[in-house]
């Protein structure tokens, strides 16, 4: 499809610039902006990390867009941590934050121990994390004092499939969070998800 440079009619319209305010629940898509980074020995593969090279810290570049609702396709960006030279704990709140999204978009509960729980909560590559559907809170990032930057929208908060606005944010309206957990129910032979075979 050839863009006609000359008229904007049929350009999407422009998105407003106010902050989404604090703890709004929605549901994303998670598309990690390629830094070119690997480390095969860590399994960061397909230059999905970035690296940060004064500091020597490792991340996830995530944009977050919005499916539905009042903010529909707005855009959260965030930094998802794997590696600081500080120290475990920019890493481990990484691995907690992705644990909770592949729960959430997977439909496990955080407390599910089975087989199939197990199974959800791994990934062959940083690339089975792009293009993750989950539920979220967008949340209002105070900038720093002193320096040039404004409050933003940042996304840090995953919602499991045990909160209240989980199931309406997932599914739509009306629909019941089951007492099991969605990949614990047996889908249709077709309809099994790549990470469940």
């Amino acid at each position: 499809m050839s863009t006609n440079w000359m008229d904007f009619s049929d350009a999407d319209e422009q998105t407003g610039g106010d902050l989404i305010p604090h703890k709004t629940p929605v549901k994303v898509r998670m598309k990690i902006r390629a830094g070119s980074y690997n480390d095969p020995e860590q399994g960061w593969t397909g230059g999905y990390a970035t690296r940060n090279e004064k500091t020597g810290a490792v991340y996830l570049d995530c944009e977050f867009t919005i499916i539905g609702g009042k903010y529909n396709k707005r855009k959260v960006w965030s930094l998802v941590g794997l590696y600081s030279s500080k120290g475990p704990k920019w890493a481990q709140m990484g691995r907690s934050f992705i644990r909770a999204a592949l729960e959430s978009a997977r439909g496990v509960r955080p407390s599910d121990a089975s087989e199939l729980a197990i199974k959800a909560r791994r990934i062959n590559g940083l690339g089975d994390l792009d293009g993750l559907e989950f539920a979220a809170l967008v949340e209002v990032q105070k900038a720093e004092e002193g320096t040039d930057y404004s409050d933003r929208n940042v996304i840090q908060t995953v919602l499991p499939v045990t909160h209240k606005d989980y199931a309406e944010l997932m599914n739509g309206a009306g629909a019941p969070v089951s007492a099991a957990p969605v990949a614990a129910q047996k889908p249709a032979s077709s309809a099994t998800p790549a990470w469940a075979q």
